[in-house]
């Protein structure tokens, strides 16, 4: 117990840190976190017949991808848990005061498919707000984009695997760890909120490069894990030397887990997401932690700028209900790392909306 204890100490006092910072930069619209017991990452899954947030048939945003409930999924138990965390009221999310507190501002999520989901989320949790505003939409290889028109508010969502760039040369496409070029498009936003990991375990035809850089030192592979803190640690530089707290406020999602294999949740290791319809009731997880978390809080507590921490892993590991599984719209077998909308992403949101308004 004791030992568990510490554990979950190093990163509720990194979020503290964090959001301190935060907060010193943001002025009324955010407050100092209440004392360090509250802890709105550490919690359970509570049932809720006031669930889901939103309808999805009614949200014009939500990809193929993520709405299960359009392409048959049968069991609807996966939309009626809210997130209660120990000691800390979580507040409801209130997609109005979000659209007035961002009133004229430009909201930028930045990586992987993941951000995609929370940012389908988004889109959908501020639409059911305000159902008849009136909204813009633009789309280009890089940046989607999406105006709520009356409040002057935009949200993006800018795709980036890696957050540092992947390059075509003459060797053919190279992932260079110390680069990215990519930042001058984020600087645009007034709100960014940041993440990757999902594609850097990848090999084979999906693999997005052929070459990773590292310095002047060209290799044909290397350690995904540790590519991946380099680069993490490349981007944090980039905070530190770009972003103006004052105009500019940063977000971290955190590792966002997949449930592929049962033994991680205590069940049979042919066990997935698949037909699985209820959270796991469990204070820690039985598959342990994700190794990048701990890389990710590293990074983190490198940098000297305010960076709030999403810190999602736990609270999404409890979830191995709430995947798309076979109900993806897009033929995937068994989607077990992606989320269905509405879902597990709205309380990432949720949780987002609680920082932005302490």
């Amino acid at each position: 117990m004791g030992s568990k204890a510490q554990m979950r100490c190093v990163p509720l006092l990194l979020r503290c840190v964090s959001f301190a910072l935060v907060a010193s930069s943001w002025g009324a619209t955010v407050a100092r976190l209440n004392p360090p017991a509250c802890d709105l990452f550490d919690g359970s899954w509570v049932y809720d017949s006031s669930y889901p947030l939103y309808d999805s048939a009614s949200c014009p945003f939500i990809r193929r991808e993520f709405d299960c409930l359009k392409y048959g999924r049968p069991d609807m138990m996966y939309l009626k848990y809210r997130w209660n965390p120990n000691g800390c009221d979580l507040p409801r999310f209130d997609g109005r005061d979000l659209l007035r507190r961002w009133r004229g501002k430009k909201i930028m999520f930045v990586g992987d498919s993941l951000s995609l989901n929370q940012f389908d989320s988004l889109l959908c949790l501020l639409h059911a707000a305000v159902p008849n505003g009136r909204t813009r939409s633009n789309r280009t290889d890089a940046l989607t984009t999406v105006t709520f028109e009356d409040y002057k508010v935009t949200v993006m969502y800018y795709i980036t695997h890696y957050l540092v760039d992947v390059v075509r040369e003459k060797i053919g496409r190279v992932l260079k760890l110390d680069s990215i070029e990519g930042g001058r498009v984020w600087l645009r936003a007034d709100v960014l909120i940041f993440n990757t990991w999902h594609w850097w375990p990848t090999r084979g035809p999906a693999q997005a490069w052929d070459f990773i850089q590292d310095g002047r030192k060209i290799v044909k592979d290397m350690d995904r894990t540790v590519a991946f803190s380099k680069a993490l640690a490349t981007w944090a530089r980039w905070v530190d030397s770009s972003i103006i707290p004052a105009t500019t406020k940063v977000f971290y999602q955190g590792i966002s887990p997949s449930h592929y294999h049962g033994e991680d949740w205590g069940a049979s290791y042919k066990e997935s997401c698949s037909r699985q319809s209820e959270p796991l009731n469990a204070s820690t997880y039985p598959g342990g932690p994700a190794p990048q978390e701990a890389i990710v809080k590293n990074v983190l507590s490198t940098i000297s700028k305010p960076v709030y921490l999403l810190d999602i892993t736990f609270l999404s590991q409890l979830r191995k209900d709430a995947h798309p599984s076979k109900y993806d719209g897009v033929g995937f077998q068994n989607d077990c790392s992606h989320w269905c909308l509405p879902g597990l992403p709205d309380t990432w949101n949720q949780l987002m909306y609680a920082a932005v308004m302490r």
